[in-house]
């Protein structure tokens, strides 16, 4: 994971929460490292932008949300 960490501070124009936000997506769930991986592979001039959009758009993307309960008047 390290090394994934590097990549992303590698990232131009990357910023500290950019790196905790992807981190925290894949350490949620492991099989998504390869998958953000297989994108920064194909798009080696993607932005932070480009991969916070591509992570945004995965299937498993909103399990990981905080759900806020509505009051109930």
């Amino acid at each position: 994971m390290e090394k994934f960490a590097i990549r992303l501070n590698n990232v131009k124009k990357s910023y500290y929460s950019f790196v905790v936000a992807v981190l925290t997506y894949v350490n949620n769930k492991p099989s998504r490292l390869p998958i953000v991986e297989k994108f920064m592979d194909e798009h080696p001039d993607a932005s932070t932008s480009d991969i916070l959009e591509f992570i945004s758009e995965q299937p498993d993307f909103y399990e990981d949300a905080a759900y806020c309960q509505a009051e109930v008047s």
